[in-house]
């Protein structure tokens, strides 16, 4: 029970995140002409940001159904390796049925938090996912019902609300390690050629994210290695 309390702990300020990201994703669902059930659909069953917000523009355009595979693959691909990265971390009963939990709540926010642990419990994660997913749902149905009531100085707080999350996981790390400092400043590097270079700047968010994020943990890796502990 304290591991599944540290959990929901450290969830909380994602949640709060989540909260306003997917307000947004409410607002821009009922605005498509999506109905406010179908965007809480949407959102329960499927947690993916960047993911959710292609996939409903995708299908407004009936039959591109090649077309949204190819995006959401590129675009929710590097979950796939933060699964990879944590599954080392994950207790000997973490199993079965609790790996899709795993695989169904593994987000960019969540690898976060999660990886600062010596060893994830399924209590402890199952504790990382509550609020979070209560957060995602919870901001979806508020955005598609309310949405259109709330002044614009509010809606601008909301929509930068989830870069003050990733500040608020990466800083205390890279207080405690140069490596993850230089880690984290050659993906800002890699992330900017992606957005100011032409010819990489129609590259997909998703695949982008992910080549930065594997790049730069490759080049850290090779030049601040971690020893393994003798058995």
């Amino acid at each position: 029970m304290n591991s599944f309390k540290k959990g929901f702990r450290a969830g909380f300020p994602i949640g709060l995140g989540y909260l306003s990201v997917s307000f947004t994703f409410g607002l821009m669902a009922v605005s498509y002409g999506f109905t406010w059930w179908e965007a809480l659909i949407i959102s329960m069953t499927t947690v993916t940001s960047a993911g959710q917000f292609s996939g409903i523009t995708t299908m407004l355009l009936p039959g591109q159904y090649v077309s949204m595979l190819i995006s959401q693959l590129t675009i929710n691909v590097r979950y796939s390796f933060m699964s990879i990265s944590l599954s080392q971390k994950l207790d000997e009963k973490f199993k079965g049925v609790y790996r899709l939990l795993f695989g169904f709540m593994m987000t960019d926010e969540i690898f976060a938090v999660a990886s600062q642990e010596e060893n994830v419990t399924r209590s402890f994660f199952a504790g990382l996912c509550v609020l979070p997913y209560l957060g995602w749902s919870l901001g979806t149905l508020l955005g598609a019902l309310l949405g259109n009531v709330l002044p614009d100085r509010l809606m601008s707080a909301l929509s930068v609300a989830i870069y003050g999350m990733f500040v608020a996981i990466v800083v205390p790390e890279m207080k405690k390690s140069k490596a993850v400092i230089f880690v984290v400043i050659i993906a800002l590097l890699l992330s900017c050629f992606f957005t100011y270079i032409p010819l990489l700047a129609g590259i997909s968010s998703g695949l982008s994210i992910s080549i930065c994020a594997i790049a730069a943990a490759i080049i850290g890796a090779i030049l601040f290695p971690v020893k393994e502990e003798e058995v």
